[in-house]
Formats: structure tokens, C-alpha cells, sequence
């Protein structure tokens, strides 16, 4: 099935690129200039403070913001030694240095990686305070970026992409990726990587883009990630802590390189210098497809030509309908995604078991486009379609799953519950792209709801009944919305008048059309004309 990668950078603020299948929009990745990306990042960081209630550490790594180090994410080699010694911690994953560990030429793994055997002693992680002390220096990779008040989660497991392989130093070994699931494939893959002989102590996994690929192809691409970590390990050891060590590519790279298969037929891009950088990369990592790339110069906007702005704008929207006249309805929390199945008006000529289990089927490859596009994470709950029969909802399950499989994120389905629902996660790497594109209402606070005139009304209403407990009051002025303030004027002037008599107090009430619906300014002076503070 061939598919078409769009790449528009006419916006120097903005890169987008999108997936087209079939004229389908199926993956979206936007970028801005002005969002920091640091997933991927390398840096020399410092230890600044240590959590031992949660056993974790926080580290500075020269960003501004300190970055969240978990146990669960610290290297063995940290264990032994503490913080990071360049000539110690880097003895097993330098590649110009020797080492009895790690991977032998027969591709066997090393006694650190292998399977624990009978007899052997259990190994226990000591606690976070017996491995690190403040100042301590690391060499962390950012995980995960920061979410509001919270700062990036960073990992001392590094690992570097290139096209077919990942290179990962602390591996120490040859693996294959968990998504290449043909065991034949998986010893074809493990025959070539052994006959490259990888230095000793360094580790590699081959990517499904490895796949069929040639001994030449994948040497050319292990020789340029052994020069990268040289690179690396030399800027690691001239500068100290906090230093930028290794930034990611950009997204226009870093999308050609993971996202692009023999299945995609053509790559356009409407930018010369992003189309000369795209060019550069292929010819050097990828030659024979390069001739896929093209640059293009229409007059009429790349996304506009392909009809993907008006589906883009329609990303955000509350309710998505499906074709045959349902919906699915997405509603985003702090917590957790919960997405609603609605058959609306769609009809079989079936049964309405039957007619419920097929509205389900193109609802769930829905929700897993939606899912990629919006790239929601976290908990997600479905609330499908209400069936009986077992069979059905078995098939729903295998649907969702399906669908699930050409998401890049890590996901987890988990089986249909009592109450029909189908819990799920989706791996949560950088903010949604609502969360890059909106921002909360100044109004509501992004609860999406106001007060209503009457509310606002009653709100007034019991102000002044706290004013008149004030003796040194004499003159009132009340700013609101000019509904709010037609609401009293015309429902309560009875007992503005009332108020009026008997707290002797001057009472304002102005309307402001600009104002918000919840706006409630209140001024109030004494009888000399001196401001005093209310309430």
C-alpha cells in the first residue's frame, strides 16, 4: 500500500509533515521553533538533589529546569562506582577501548545480561541514596519531556538511532527489536550482526527497518553510530557538568529516518534548504532512495493541494463522525482520555447485536487514528457499543489491537470489562498537540463552562449584603458583564432600592460588554471620598 510523506516548512515558525495513505491522513508531527524538544538529547548532568522517599534524584543538566532520574532508570555501572568517572564508567562502552565483557564474535551475551541460573544470588538494587550523592556527574538522555510544573524524565540507558540499528552502549550485546516477531527472521538478523563482529562492549538492536536488509547496509550504518558515540564520549570527557553532550536530529531527519519504509512512494517537501538537508541524509544513509525525494514548487499551499487543512482543523473538534452516520466522542482530562461510541443514525440490515459489533469495528481503527493524531497518552478509556455476545466482543478487542500495531508509542490493550469498557495506555513522550496549539481560555480557565447571568446576579446581590455590615462605606461601584448587569437592573431593582434606603449607601452598577462572563470588580469609598479596600 504506498503511501506519500508531505513535509511543509513554509512557516519558519512551524515544521509540519504528514502521512498520507490512500489520500488518508493517517499520522500527523508538528514542531514549533518556539517549543523546546529534548527527547532524544544527550547531556553531562550534576546531581543536585536526591528523594529517597520516592528513590529518585533530580539533576541538573544545564536547561533550566531540573530533570527527574527514577532508580528503575540508573545503569548498573552506576552501582559499583557512584557518579561518573570517564575512565571507569565508560571502560565497557567505549568502543576504542578493549574489554573482557560484553559481546564475544559468537554474539554471546555477557555474564552482566545473561539469564539468572539456579543457585545463583538474587541482585537487589541498592537504594538511590547508596548509589548517588549530590554532585555527582552523570551522562543522561531525556526520556520523556517535562508536563507543566514537572521537568523532563532523563535515563542513564542511552541509545542512538540510526536507520536500521540502535546503538546502545550499557546493551553489551545483539539484540532485535520486540516488533520483528518471525523467529526466522530474528536468527538471519542475529547471523548478520555477528558477522560485522561489533566491538566488544557496545550493543546494537536492530530495528524492523532492518528488515531485509543488506550486510552493506547495515555495516554502513553501525560504522556511522560507532563514530557518533566516539564523538560522544570525547566531548564527555573535555567538559564538565551541566553540558549538552548530543542534541537529536531535527524533526524533517528524524521523521525520513524512522518513519520511512519501502511503502512510501514519495517524499515532497516545500522548502528548498529543508529539501537540500532532506537530500544530503538520504544520499548518505539511504542513496537508493533517494530519486523518492522531490521538491515542490506548486503555487497552490502543499497541504492545501492534498485537501489536509480542513481535516487538520478538524483534529481538535469534541466529536468526530464515522462514516455510516456514527460518532466518537473524546473528552480529555487531567488524568485519563475517555472516548464514547455512538451508533447515531447508522443501520444493517442485521441484527442490533450485529449492527452494534460493525459501528464498533470502525470506531476502534478510529480511535487508534485519532489517537496518533492528536497523540494522546496516558490512561484511555473506550466506552464501545454495549454487545452480549462473547465472539463479538473478542473481535473488537483484535480490532483495537490491530489498529494499534503501526503506532510508533508503546501501547497496552488490556480485555473488555464487565461494564463494556476497554482500558488502555498509550506511552506519553511530549505534550499532546492540543496542548501545542491551544492554550486554556482566560474565561473559563478550560473548564470550557461560565457562570451564567444569573449566578453572577445572586453573587452581587450578596456582596451588598455584606457591605451594609461596614459602616464606613458610603458610595459602591460594581463592574460586570453587560448581561449580568441588564439582569439586575431589570430583576432586582426592587432590592437595589431597598438597599439603597437602608444602608444610605450610593450604589453603581456598570456594564462592560468586553468584560468576562464571570468578571466582578468592586470599588468602594467613604463619605471624605477616600478609597477604602472591600470586601
Amino acid at each position: 500500500m504506498k503511501q506519500e510523506m508531505l513535509i511543509n516548512v513554509t512557516q519558519a515558525e512551524e515544521c509540519r509533515i504528514a502521512i498520507i495513505e490512500e489520500g488518508v491522513l493517517e499520522e500527523l508531527y508538528v514542531e514549533r521553533t518556539s517549543q523546546e524538544n529534548l527527547v532524544g538529547n544527550i547531556y553531562k548532568g550534576k546531581v543536585v538533589n536526591i528523594e529517597p522517599s520516592i528513590q529518585a534524584a533530580f539533576v541538573d543538566f544545564g536547561v533550566g529546569r531540573n530533570g527527574f532520574l527514577h532508580i528503575s532508570d540508573i545503569e548498573p555501572q552506576y552501582y559499583r562506582q557512584g557518579g561518573l568517572d570517564p575512565d571507569k564508567a565508560f571502560e565497557l562502552t567505549d568502543p576504542a577501548r578493549p574489554s573482557s565483557e560484553g559481546t564475544n564474535n559468537g554474539g554471546r551475551p555477557s555474564d552482566r545480561h545473561r539469564k539468572p541460573r539456579i543457585g545463583d544470588r538474587p541482585r537487589v538494587k541498592p537504594p538511590i541514596q547508596d548509589i548517588l550523592k549530590r554532585g555527582d556527574e552523570l551522562l543522561v538522555q531525556v526520556i520523556k519531556e517535562g508536563f507543566g510544573t514537572k521537568g523532563p524524565t532523563l535515563s542513564t540507558y542511552i541509545s542512538i538511532p540510526g536507520r536500521y540499528l540502535v546503538l546502545m552502549p550499557p546493551l553489551g550485546r545483539v539484540g532485535v527489536s520486540k516488533k520483528i516477531d518471525n523467529e526466522k527472521e530474528r536468527r538471519v538478523l542475529r547471523g548478520v550482526m555477528n558477522a560485522l563482529k561489533p566491538p566488544k562492549g557496545v550493543g546494537f538492536v536492530v530495528r524492523t527497518a532492518g528488515t531485509e536488509r543488506t550486510k552493506s547496509e547495515m555495516a554502513r550504518d553501525m560504522a556511522y553510530l560507532l563514530r557518533l558515540w566516539k564523538s560522544i564520549v570525547k566531548r564527555m570527557r573535555k567538559y564538565s557538568a551541566p553540558i549538552d553532550i548530543y542534541q537529536e536530529s531535527d524533526m524533517i531527519i528524524r521523521t525520513i529516518r524512522d518513519m520511512f519504509t519501502e511503502d512510501v512512494g514519495r517524499i515532497l517537501i516545500d522548502d528548498r534548504a529543508a529539501y537540500e538537508r532532506a537530500r544530503e541524509f538520504l544520499e548518505l544513509v539511504m542513496p537508493k532512495y533517494a530519486s523518492r525525494l522531490q521538491f515542490y514548487d506548486g503555487k497552490e499551499p502543499l497541504f492545501y493541494r492534498y485537501r489536509l487543512e480542513e481535516e487538520i482543523s478538524r483534529i481538535h473538534q469534541h466529536k468526530v463522525p464515522l462514516k455510516g452516520g456514527g460518532s466518537i466522542v473524546i473528552d480529555t482530562t487531567e488524568a485519563l482520555v475517555a472516548i464514547d461510541v455512538n451508533t447515531g443514525s447508522f443501520r444493517t440490515e442485521k441484527s442490533a447485536e450485529e449492527n452494534a459489533y460493525q459501528m464498533n469495528l470502525i470506531a476502534a481503527k478510529e480511535i487508534a487514528r485519532q489517537l496518533r493524531l492528536r497523540d494522546l497518552g496516558g490512561v484511555i478509556v473506550n466506552d464501545f457499543i454495549d454487545m452480549r455476545r462473547e465472539k463479538y466482543r473478542r473481535g473488537v478487542e483484535r480490532a483495537l489491537h490491530d489498529a494499534m500495531k503501526r503506532d510508533r508509542a508503546r501501547t497496552k490493550v488490556l480485555r473488555t470489562s464487565p461494564f463494556g469498557l476497554i482500558e488502555m495506555t498509550r506511552q506519553r513522550i511530549r505534550p499532546s498537540l492540543r496542548k501545542s496549539v491551544f492554550r486554556d481560555c482566560p474565561t473559563c480557565s478550560g473548564t470550557g463552562m461560565a457562570k451564567t447571568a444569573e449566578s453572577m446576579a445572586i453573587e452581587v446581590m450578596r456582596m451588598l449584603q455584606l457591605s451594609v455590615t461596614r459602616d464606613d462605606i458610603s458610595r459602591l461601584t460594581i463592574t460586570v458583564h453587560d448581561e449580568v448587569a441588564t439582569w439586575i437592573n431589570n430583576r432586582k431593582r426592587r432590592e437595589i432600592a431597598q438597599f439603597e434606603d437602608v444602608s444610605q449607601v450610593e450604589l453603581h452598577i456598570i456594564g462592560q460588554d468586553a468584560a468576562s462572563p464571570e468578571h466582578l470588580g468592586i470599588e468602594a469609598w467613604e463619605a471624605s471620598g477616600r478609597t477604602v479596600r472591600f470586601p
